[in-house]
This record gives C-alpha cells, sequence and structure tokens, in this order.
C-alpha cells in the first residue's frame, strides 16, 4: 500500500495511530463503491461521495486499487474540504470505495475516520461501514484487543485474520467474508475491497440501505443510496438484499447469502430523515412517502390554522402533504441558512443546539397572527 505520510491523511499504517480511538462510536454514515472496467476511479467515488454528503459531515476517505497496490486517503472535514485534484490524482486505480462518516457518540478525529485498512502479508483489506455493531465486547475478547477501537476496526481486524488463516488452502476474501460476517451482530451495510474486487455486504434484517448500480463502461457500483448512483451516470439494478454478499470483479457479479434468514428491517429513521428525498428505498421514492406521511398525519390529526410551514429542508415533502390532504395554506415560514449542515449529525447536544439557532430563522411576515401547523420530519 502507498502512502506519503503515515501521520497524515494518506494511510501506509496496517494498525491506525494509537491513543487516537474513542469510546464506542456508533455511525450511520454513507459508503460508495466502484469498479470500472477501462476508467480510473478515483474521481467517480469522489462524486458518489459528494452525493451522500448529508449522511455524514465528520470525515470523508477512498481507497482504490489498480489491481497490485492499495492506496487510502481520508481526513476529517466535508468530503470538497478532504480532497483535491493532486489527491484525487494519487489515488490510482479501476476500483475502489470511499466514506462520509457521522458519529452519535464520541469524538471526532482522524484515527476514526474511514475507509479501514488492514495488510495480511500481500493482501490488502479496505473497509467502509454504515451501522453499528451490538457485540463488540464480545468481538474485542475473542480477537484479544485491548483498549477502544471502533466497530470498523473490530470487523477490519476480525476480516484480515480469516483472510491470513485461510491463504494457505486458497481461501479468498469473499470465503473468509462468508466465514467471519455470521459473527458480527447488529446493523451494517459494507463495502469492502482487496487488491482486485469489491464486496457489499448487508445486515440479514438490512437495517441501513445498500444498493447495486451499474456504471456506462460495464463496470458496477456500490452506494447508501441510489442518489449516488444517478449523480455518476450509473443505472440503478437493484437494492442489495438483507443478509446479501455481493462481490464484484472481472467476472462480473456475483451474489451469496452468508447469514440465516430473517426478516427485513429498514431503519425508520432512513425513509423519515436519512435518506435523500430523490433516493429510493424498497423501490419508492423517499419524497413520495413523505409526502404520504405529511397527508395521513392530516387525516390523524387534523387543525384549525391558517397556514402549513415546513422545517426546511427534509420536512417539506410531509409539510406539502398535510396542506395537500386539509386543503390550508402552504407557505414557507423559515429560512435555512444553507452553509449550515445537517445538525441532527452533530457530534454533540451543544453543537446541535448552536447549529439550530444558526441555521433556521422565521419570515415574521407569513407567521405573525397566524395559527400555524409546523411540520418536521421528526420530533428528533
Amino acid at each position: 500500500m502507498t502512502g506519503l505520510d503515515p501521520t497524515g491523511p494518506y494511510d501506509d499504517a496496517v494498525s491506525e495511530a494509537p491513543g487516537r480511538t474513542d469510546h464506542g462510536p456508533r455511525e450511520a454514515c454513507g459508503v460508495f463503491a466502484a469498479y470500472s472496467t477501462n476508467q480510473r476511479i478515483s474521481h467517480l467515488i469522489y462524486f458518489g461521495l459528494f452525493a451522500l454528503q448529508h449522511r455524514g459531515q465528520e470525515s470523508a476517505g477512498i481507497a482504490t486499487s489498480n489491481g497490485e497496490t492499495v492506496t487510502v486517503y481520508k481526513d476529517l472535514g466535508l468530503v470538497a474540504q478532504v480532497f483535491d485534484e493532486p489527491s484525487l490524482a494519487g489515488l490510482d486505480g479501476h476500483l475502489g470505495i470511499g466514506h462520509t462518516r457521522y458519529s452519535t457518540t464520541g469524538s471526532t478525529n482522524w484515527a476514526n475516520a474511514q475507509p479501514t485498512h488492514r495488510q495480511i502479508g500481500d493482501t490488502s483489506v479496505s473497509l467502509a461501514h454504515n451501522g453499528n455493531l451490538i457485540n463488540t465486547a464480545a468481538l474485542a475478547e475473542k480477537l484479544g484487543v485491548t483498549g477502544a477501537t471502533t466497530d470498523s476496526d473490530l470487523m477490519a481486524e476480525s476480516l484480515a485474520r480469516a483472510v491470513d488463516d485461510g491463504r494457505s488452502d486458497g481461501r479468498g476474501l469473499e470465503l473468509a467474508l462468508m466465514s467471519v460476517a455470521p459473527t458480527w451482530e447488529g446493523a451494517f451495510s459494507l463495502v469492502i475491497m482487496d487488491q482486485g474486487r469489491i464486496v457489499g455486504l448487508r445486515d440479514p434484517h438490512g437495517f441501513r440501505p445498500l444498493c447495486l448500480g451499474e456504471l456506462p463502461d460495464g463496470g458496477w457500483a456500490l452506494s447508501s443510496e441510489t442518489a449516488a448512483l444517478d449523480l455518476v451516470g450509473a443505472r440503478f439494478a437493484r437494492e442489495v438484499g438483507a443478509g446479501e454478499m455481493v462481490v464484484i470483479d472481472a467476472g462480473g457479479v456475483r451474489s451469496y447469502f452468508p447469514f440465516n434468514q430473517a426478516s427485513p428491517r429498514l431503519c425508520l429513521f432512513e425513509m423519515v430523515y436519512f435518506a435523500r428525498p430523490d433516493s429510493l428505498l424498497y423501490g419508492k421514492r423517499v419524497h413520495t412517502a413523505r409526502h404520504e406521511m405529511g397527508r395521513r398525519l392530516a387525516r390523524e390529526h387534523p387543525a384549525e390554522a391558517d397556514v402549513v410551514v415546513p422545517v426546511p429542508e427534509s420536512g417539506i415533502p410531509a409539510a406539502q402533504g398535510y396542506a395537500a390532504e386539509s386543503g390550508l395554506v402552504y407557505t414557507d415560514g423559515l429560512v435555512k441558512n444553507r452553509y449550515v449542515g445537517r445538525t441532527f449529525i452533530e457530534p454533540t447536544q451543544g453543537l446541535r443546539d448552536q447549529g439550530i439557532r444558526t441555521k433556521l430563522n422565521p419570515i415574521a411576515e407569513n407567521l405573525d397572527g397566524k395559527l400555524v401547523v409546523l411540520v418536521d420530519d421528526s420530533i428528533v
């Protein structure tokens, strides 16, 4: 694996810097991966991450491979802050994965940025994770890992050891995943890569989204949301199923199911808030679903009021639905500062409170003297 500075954005260390991890991060992030048949992939992944910026604002990272060498570049900040033309030029290769990070607890530092990388002899494994595990203590004990660590570190470490154990009998990354993935418990959608393939993996309940798309050159992409496929010109093929493992390499796409069958349980918050309104989940446009939620809310809780006002921006479709069903006037009453990020995904409550004050300002003339139905996506 190449790298410029083990303490900087390029990561050429098998184990990341000690003392820089935090206790118990719970991640709900954005992941993107692509395998091209004839082009450098770093710019395409960069634009894919741009479309997933709403899923994580703390850090961003990309890992790529040219078939022999894996290069990882990651740092704190938004996608546009982390990457520029020189950094993207340094990410050589026709396959790769990317990540935007959000954690509900824990500190923001470079060591927690992803993709997470492990080197096993001549084999490199990189992993980007959306979700959280519930059996981290048991995994850490089994691996003999002490001190604070992240879910992605534990996954990468257990996977690296499985690949290493299987090298003598020819077992590759996908067979190692078939062996180790059932030991991971919780909510996760992952994109994983070695030098020659990318893998998408979804937990047996499908708590977090993951979809598959076909690139114009005949290659393939994996993404947390379909909107990112749209942005890079990929054709949405299908959602990765709950408990499914999709492997993409020069031979095309293969599918495995390493987990025992379980009932699908997509996280409700994806449809309510987290996903982009132009994405598809379970075959339904998120905007359409939120609009219908507003209509149903109006039927269940009618109100005597003058106007319906949304909390921008994720509350807009539901407010439009409420107004359409109730016959009330829909109007803008709050102006959003577009340069303030999603306040829910700030890492501390103090930052979330300050973000709200900075983010929204009322349009007094639209609200003064009126009874207002204020519609937000949720009460979180």
